[in-house]
């Protein structure tokens, strides 16, 4: 077993010094930490289905191997941590400029293409400059509401169209997918606000070129997993590369070239730019034409899981619990009566509404784990020592999940995110401990400089989405 004094690396994580009490303790290595092997990975992966269902093998692993191990598989050495206390750890040692996850074939990508890296691929003082230009219009309340009248828009059209079905289908008042609408509608509002344009993706007929765009992505994301599994040498054997690129280009082609050239042609002119996201950078000197261009595209594909996702799931378990229901609808009712749209301030007044995205957030995240390569520093993790660049693995499902932190973790229970519905309860609700838990056990949004830019965009359209369909009184139980 290999070691290494605390006294060494002390220097390295002055900020540490409680974690490092006595110089006689000696600090384990990555090499010491149990894991499954590489062929035991890509088994539990490609053979027990793993790949479909990563949240799943998070508790798997934790019970076999503790909360701290190492894995392998593709081009990746991971050290996963399970427990909100050592993902807290992680995240406090993190340094000026944390990078979330080496994407290798992202980067292979925009270099064939001559592309700039932009904010998943970039690192270090650069990563942060372009990220500062992104936040001022993403993460400020004031300049989101801007997007409110836009996001209202597209939710009006949402209604229309779950009500086009309804009446279309069988028994008059079923819609039989609501999760692929709602997807729509995630497409459909995030780019009118990054790409100022409606894609029509809520339609009665949905234009072809659209139906070409959300392919394009779905192949994009679904190659990225294949093309990290297999090494470089299968790339001339199986398809998974070729796809991969060719989703990408389609990707760009069908609506983002377009709307750019559009743009940028509206600001050679000289015309009034009341646009919004895109305008806003374009005619900004903050960043190149280049890093505009990707910027935009990973704000798009990061926005549409986010909220069409967590939209599904609240409505299911809305569906099955009438309780809920009818709390939500009463409290949207008496905040906007007469199904009045709600605006900013009246989201203020609705904590249950708020209650329930973070229930339905805590129970399915978005993204059940989140990485961190700590470039700037070497890491303590309770009794391990680890050199920089090595790579975490965050399991927020399984910290999610946790009944010590969340008690009756697998049951929808929005009331938790309240202290008490009545002081002097005697129910479960009461019980000290119930609503308290570690803040690291839930960051749906990630925390510090890399959390997610499009936060409050995300936020805004679940809540003001997930109100305006509960007052239009859409859900049935089953």
């Amino acid at each position: 077993m290999r070691t290494r004094s605390v006294a060494h690396t002390q220097s390295a994580l002055s900020h540490s010094a409680s974690t490092m009490a006595t110089e006689a303790v000696k600090l384990k290595s990555i090499d010491d930490l149990p894991g499954p092997s590489r062929s035991t990975s890509m088994y539990w992966l490609l053979v027990k289905g793993y790949a479909e269902k990563m949240h799943l093998l998070q508790g798997l692993q934790k019970r076999l191997y503790g909360p701290i191990w190492r894995s392998k598989f593709g081009p990746f050495d991971l050290v996963n941590v399970a427990t909100p206390d050592l993902i807290a750890q992680v995240i406090q040692q993190e340094g000026r400029y944390p990078v979330r996850m080496e994407m290798p074939h992202w980067k292979e990508y925009r270099e064939l293409r001559g592309q700039a890296y932009g904010l998943h691929v970039e690192t270090g003082p650069e990563w942060y400059r372009i990220r500062s230009a992104l936040n001022p219009k993403m993460l400020k309340l004031q300049e989101v509401s801007v997007y409110a009248s836009t996001i209202q828009q597209v939710i009006g059209d949402l209604l229309q169209r779950i009500e086009l079905l309804r009446t279309r289908s069988q028994d008059q008042a079923t819609v039989l997918d609501v999760a692929a609408e709602l997807y729509k509608f995630g497409f459909e509002g995030i780019s009118s606000i990054l790409f100022e344009t409606r894609l029509g993706c809520l339609q009665e007929e949905i234009p072809h070129e659209t139906l070409r765009f959300i392919k394009a992505v779905n192949d994009m994301l679904t190659f990225a997993d294949m093309v990290l599994l297999f090494p470089r040498w299968t790339r001339n054997i199986l398809p998974f590369w070729k796809r991969f690129v060719q989703a990408w280009d389609d990707l760009y082609e069908m609506l983002i070239d377009r709307r750019m050239a559009e743009i940028e042609a509206q600001v050679s002119r000289d015309e009034p730019i009341e646009g919004m996201y895109l305008t806003n950078l374009l005619s900004s000197d903050k960043l190149t034409k280049a890093e505009v261009y990707i910027s935009v595209t990973e704000l798009m594909l990061g926005g549409v899981d986010t909220t069409s996702n967590t939209l599904s799931w609240a409505l299911y378990h809305l569906a099955r619990d009438s309780r809920a229901q009818d709390r939500l609808y009463s409290e949207v009712n008496s905040v906007c009566p007469d199904k009045r749209e709600p605006t900013m301030d009246d989201l203020s007044r609705m904590p249950f509404l708020k209650a329930v995205i973070k229930e339905t957030l805590r129970l399915y995240p978005v993204a059940p784990g989140n990485a961190r390569l700590v470039s700037e520093n070497e890491v303590i993790l309770d009794n391990y020592w680890f050199p920089k660049k090595t790579q975490f693995h965050l399991c927020h499902y399984e910290a999610c999940h946790d009944e010590s932190e969340f008690p009756n973790a697998e049951h929808f229970l929005p009331e938790r995110w309240f202290r008490s519905d009545t002081p002097n309860s005697r129910s479960d609700r009461a019980r000290p401990g119930f609503y308290q838990h570690n803040p690291y056990s839930f960051i749906p949004f990630g925390v510090g400089v890399r959390a997610c830019v499009g936060k409050r965009v995300a936020e805004m359209e679940m809540h003001f989405a997930l109100s305006r369909v509960s007052d239009a009184e859409l859900l049935s139980p089953g």
